[in-house]
This record gives structure tokens, sequence and C-alpha cells, in this order.
């Protein structure tokens, strides 16, 4: 009977199991490529859709309320144009991080076959999860509601109906900083406009009723002041995690690192991609739409989940 640090480290030092290994030779990873990845979750649609109005709300009350009726024409021009464009790239982001595979382990690749092309060494010990009989690799764990072994997982967020796991979380990264950096200049707005309308008794302050104008707004400073909150320490964390080189679910377990911790520069390299560059804070990067066509061609997309 071996001891769980013994077979932390046959886990970590065996070629097939290592980390970035990608799983390339399994047919069915390549099968997995070709899919679509959505989890079709309830809770978590709704509430994907939910972040979708509640965005879509804010740029109604920003533009229709706040900028149109204005009389300054640069300032309406500059924070419109602004504002939505962090709003695409929120909206963006959130795709992204919803629909990109964030690191599943091939279902059901714990087969006899698999396990003997695996060539181990007498003493050596793997984990299976039982769950979805998969081979786990290390750092990866099982989550309940997308009902798969991923990557280096730090948490499931509903907001995003997906995991936030090694292959999307540049994009949760992103999703959670514009929304905080629209929130931000929502309720910059908010207060530029109640001054504005009181200094002028609420008369041409908006093309709305005083009473609707005044309703609307603080919905929107309600919703901006909670987003901000919750997207910016969301952000904090993750910026946190990454510089550690240690996820959420394994900074709550207090599990010591078997593995070389990164660096945090070379952290935050891994996750966003190279040298720092524009790339980093652009969602679009590596998005083949090509291959989403040839796709389609092909009969349509599949569901992975």
């Amino acid at each position: 009977m071996q001891s769980s640090g013994h077979r932390f480290r046959d886990v970590e030092h065996h070629p097939l199991l290592a980390e970035n290994d990608s799983y390339d030779s399994s047919s069915s990873e390549a099968d997995m490529a070709e899919r679509v990845w959505f989890i079709r979750d309830g809770c978590g649609m709704v509430c994907a859709i939910m972040t979708w109005l509640l965005v879509v709300y804010a740029d109604f009350v920003v533009t229709f309320v706040m900028l149109l009726p204005s009389k300054d024409f640069w300032y309406s021009v500059i924070n419109g144009v602004l504002f939505n464009c962090l709003a695409v790239l929120a909206l963006s982001s959130h795709l992204r991080t919803m629909l990109t595979d964030p690191g599943a382990v091939p279902k059901g690749n714990a087969t006899k076959e698999y396990m003997d092309n695996l060539q181990l060494k007498p003493g050596e010990v793997i984990y299976k999860c039982p769950k979805c009989c998969s081979i786990k690799p290390e750092r990866a764990h099982h989550c309940s509601i997308c009902k798969r072994c991923i990557r280096k997982m730090d948490h499931h967020c509903p907001w995003v109906n997906n995991c936030v796991g090694e292959k999307n979380q540049r994009f949760f990264v992103l999703f959670t900083m514009y929304i905080a950096l629209i929130s931000a200049h929502a309720l910059i707005l908010c207060g530029f406009q109640f001054f504005s309308c009181v200094r002028g008794q609420w008369t041409e302050c908006s093309d709305f009723s005083p009473p609707v104008t005044v309703i609307l707004m603080i919905f929107l400073c309600l919703e901006g002041f909670l987003f901000l909150t919750f997207t910016a320490v969301m952000f904090g964390t993750q910026i946190h995690s990454i510089c550690n080189d240690e996820t959420e679910i394994e900074r709550l377990k207090s599990e010591k690192p078997t593995w070389e911790r990164r660096l945090r520069w070379e952290g935050m390299k891994s996750v966003f991609g190279g040298q720092p560059s524009l790339l980093w804070i652009n969602p679009f990067a590596g998005f083949r739409i090509r291959q989403i066509l040839l796709r389609s061609k092909k009969g349509g997309p599949e569901f992975s989940v």
C-alpha cells in the first residue's frame, strides 16, 4: 500500500500524465475538437441569459436615457462609443468562456487497451475517476455539473455556464475585467446625469418622464455597484491565483503543491499566451471562424456535453 505522496509523485513523473499533456494520441480527443462545447445546465443557462439581459439593460439606459438627450455632442459620442465597445468586449469574453472547452479530460479513456498502452512500471500508480471513468491527470478535478474531469479546474461559474479551467481562464479574466469597467463607467455616467438633472430641475433632462428616468437610473446604479464589486473582487482573485500558480479549489482544499510552481510572470504568460501585447486583452484572439464555417458545411456542430 503506497502513501498518497508516492501516488502523487508517480502521477507527476509519468510521461503520459504530465500537466500539459493533451492526450493527442487519443481518438476521443480528436472527436472532441470537432464539437462545440456547451453545458446544458438549466441554472447556468438562465444565469447566462440574465448576464446578457443586464448588459443590454445598462446599454439601453446609458444610450437612450443619458447620452442621446444630451446637448453635448462629443460627450455623447465619446462615451457612447467607449461604453458600447466595452460591452461588446465583455459579451464576447462571456461567449468565449462559455463555449470554450475548459480542459476536459477525454471521457471514458480508462479502458484496458489504454491502460496497456501506458506501459506502467511495477509500483507506478495512476488515478481513475469513478464518476466519468477517465484517467485523472495531476491537478484535475471532477465537476459534478459538467460531469467531466477538468484540468486545473478553478471553479464552476453559473454566470458563464461553464467551468473555469486551463483552456478558458483567460477569457473569464477578461470577462470580469470588462464587466467591472462598464460597471464603473455606468456609475460615473449616472453621477453626471443626476447632477445635470438636478441642476436643470429635471427639465429636458431625458426623453422619459422624471419618475421613469429616476427609476431607470436607480436600477442601473444598483446593478453597476453590485457587478463592479463582484467582478472586481473576482478579477483580483483570478490574477492572484494565476500569479501563485494555484487554483481556487487547491487553495480551499489547502493542497500541498506536488508540482513545480511557475514564477508569477511565467504564470501570466502561460494563461494569456506569450509576451505582453494587446492580444492579452483581446477576446477574439485565436478565434478561427474558418473552422466554424467548415463544421457547419459538414452538417452542423455537435454538443460535447
